[in-house]
């Protein structure tokens, strides 16, 4: 039986200009620069210059024109443009043409360097055309670290439908074996255990420490994984002193070798530039946007003049309309530029005033000990803004003080309360955390449990699970797996 009934939703979808300036919000010091630079370049109404040698508005300029011609009919920029004509830069997220979104799908292939060392070694290869072809393809799907993670499986299936070449499993394997002899050693690897037989099988086999190490990782390795010593000692017969000599050898291994051919542009190598100064004297604190490579926008003029020119021609000509309507668009959107980058610097300082005051006695000398609990939401209600606002403005984003440079995310953490009813941040609890299990005996190291009581003898209400996620967050392993022999 069908039934009819009406249901109210009440949806909330944010404009084209809304996600842009969300985007803006979230993004660094070291990228708006560029992304001032694209606009620059991309919108002739937009030029670098003072605010204050900017143009008047086009509306009181509109105004002033008519005062002059009073005896003409009112006319407007509108009269070009019909209901149904909306401009697609309105509907669009952004200001590029087609050209550039096809453009931006193109992936930009990072870490090529090592690909190519590793290509430049196989072409030294003797090797016949259909190896040289499968040999590129698996250097292809090797990763930065130097692994290969797909299963020759699927690397078959893809060489046939888009290369059109047969190989089975067995030709592969015979090629991979001749990669994995390439340098870095252990590239090529499938697994960890590979990777460190392969680096193994490179040294100096006939030295005691490097068979002994090639034996454990090839028989015992997941004993080896686990810490699980005395039963290696056990079933291999071996003295503690000679594991001892086989594991620092195994720790001379490493676990990515394609880690040392680390692309120069990538993440990792680029320098962190603040986007928030603060100086502190004795007067106070100073703080203010590290804009030091940003310029002063302002509207062109001459574009300007041009919308003004066009607007007094009452010719109804298509040519005309175009012209209004493309000189329109940029200026609206040169416009919609400017405000947005002024109140991206408005939020963002906003937002880092909120922090500053929150933490004040903190950012005196840098005293770990005096970071107050702070969450989202408690920056949100002393500035007004939404939480998701203020994690945007958090992500990503740093500051330089007199004590270091610190990411802005740094200075929330949640709060815990002592036996004397005092809230204090957990980061305080982690770097009680990390000094107890940095001063402990390797060889019987703390469980979370002794954590646990050593946090309560301290006063700290803490409970065992609550000492595991901080652990865990400080990339701590358990007591298990840091024992030491």
């Amino acid at each position: 039986m069908l039934k009819q009934k009406l249901q109210q939703k009440l949806l909330q979808k944010l404009s084209p200009q809304q996600i842009q300036m969300i985007k803006l919000l979230e993004v660094p010091t070291i990228q708006i620069e560029q992304r001032i630079k694209k606009e620059l370049e991309e919108n002739p109404a937009l030029e670098e210059g003072s605010e204050e040698e900017d143009i008047p508005d086009e509306e009181s300029e509109d105004e002033e024109y008519e005062e002059k011609d009073k005896d003409q009919d009112e006319f407007t920029i509108d009269d070009y443009i019909e209901d149904d004509e909306i401009p697609d830069y309105r509907l669009q997220t952004n200001n590029y043409s087609k050209e550039d979104e096809k453009r931006a799908e193109i992936p930009f292939s990072v870490g090529s360097s090592f690909h190519e060392h590793l290509g430049s070694q196989l072409g030294l290869r003797d090797l016949t055309d259909k190896q040289k072809i499968l040999g590129e393809y698996i250097i292809g799907n090797i990763d930065e670290d130097g692994y290969l993670r797909r299963d020759l499986s699927n690397i078959i299936d893809d060489l046939a439908f888009l290369q059109n070449v047969t190989a089975t499993e067995k030709e592969l394997e015979e090629v991979l074996k001749i990669i994995q002899d390439l340098e870095p050693a252990g590239v090529g690897a499938r697994t960890l255990r590979e990777c460190l037989l392969l680096q193994l099988e490179k040294k100096d086999n006939t030295h005691p420490s490097v068979k002994l190490a090639y034996s454990i990782i090839d028989q015992h390795f997941e004993e080896f994984t686990k810490r699980h010593y005395d039963k290696i000692i056990a079933r291999m017969g071996i003295s503690e002193s000679d594991l001892k000599s086989a594991i620092d050898e195994v720790l001379k291994q490493n676990p990515r070798p394609g880690g040392v051919y680390t692309d120069p542009f990538s993440k990792i190598a680029q320098p962190i530039i603040p986007d928030f100064i603060l100086e502190h004297s004795e007067e106070g604190f100073d703080l203010h946007l590290n804009s030091r490579n940003l310029p002063e926008l302002r509207l062109s003029s001459a574009y300007n003049e041009m919308l003004q020119a066009y607007s007094r021609d009452k010719s109804n000509k298509k040519e005309m309309k175009d012209a209004v309507l493309f000189v329109k668009q940029k200026i609206d959107s040169a416009k919609w530029f400017i405000d947005a980058i002024k109140q991206r610097q408005n939020t963002l300082l906003l937002t880092m005033n909120a922090i500053l005051k929150y933490q004040q006695e903190y950012f005196i000398d840098g005293d770990e000990t005096k970071l107050k609990p702070m969450i989202l939401k408690d920056v949100a209600e002393m500035t007004g803004l939404d939480i998701s606002t203020v994690s945007r403005v958090a992500n990503s984003k740093y500051i330089q003080t007199h004590f270091g440079i610190f990411p802005l995310k740094f200075f929330f953490s949640e709060g815990l309360q002592t036996d004397s009813g005092e809230e204090v941040s957990t980061r305080e609890i982690k770097r009680i955390l990390q000094d107890c299990i940095s001063n402990e005996e390797k060889r019987k190291p703390l469980t979370d449990e002794r954590l646990t009581e050593i946090l309560q003898e301290k006063g700290y209400q803490i409970a065992r699970r609550t000492v595991a996620k901080y652990r865990e967050q400080l990339d701590i392993p358990v007591a298990r797996l840091r024992k030491e022999i």
